[in-house]
């Protein structure tokens, strides 16, 4: 098969998830992410812990505790530069949500956020891993 050929159907299975049926989860975790990296910028505690899931809420059982464990560990999300929505993956009631990152020191990051579906239907972020990107050639 021709490379372009796989390219061209790397990028397409790539995208699929964005159509059809599997916009409206997308569209709601990304307003999710995006809600909750707003509620930090605002430093808004009750606001950034409503986002989380329980199990999160089990490990981090107040809001203080959860702020603090993101200010520290996550200072990308915490504090981001700009940040734009990459993939996204639907597997069952999960939600595999890429967020590339720019952090105000200059470092690029990409965050793979992880969204459950709840019992009443909605989604909670269930946890994040972020990925230090390599820098690139010096122009």
């Amino acid at each position: 098969m021709d490379a372009r050929i796989r390219s061209f159907a790397l990028i397409a299975a790539l995208l699929l998830p964005h159509t059809g049926y599997a916009a409206e989860p997308i569209d709601t975790a990304q307003s999710i992410i995006q809600q909750q990296i707003e509620a930090f910028l605002a430093d808004d505690k009750t606001q950034a812990y409503s986002f989380a899931s329980p199990q999160i809420r089990s490990k981090f059982p107040n809001e203080d505790v959860f702020f603090e464990m993101v200010r520290r560990g996550y200072s990308p999300v915490y504090r981001p530069g700009n940040f734009a929505f990459g993939r996204s993956k639907i597997e069952g009631g999960r939600i595999v949500q890429e967020v590339l990152i720019s952090a105000p020191d200059g470092k690029d990051w990409t965050a793979l956020y992880f969204l459950e579906k709840q019992p009443d239907g909605s989604y909670k972020i269930n946890g994040v891993q972020m990925l230090q990107q390599a820098p690139g050639p010096e122009i």
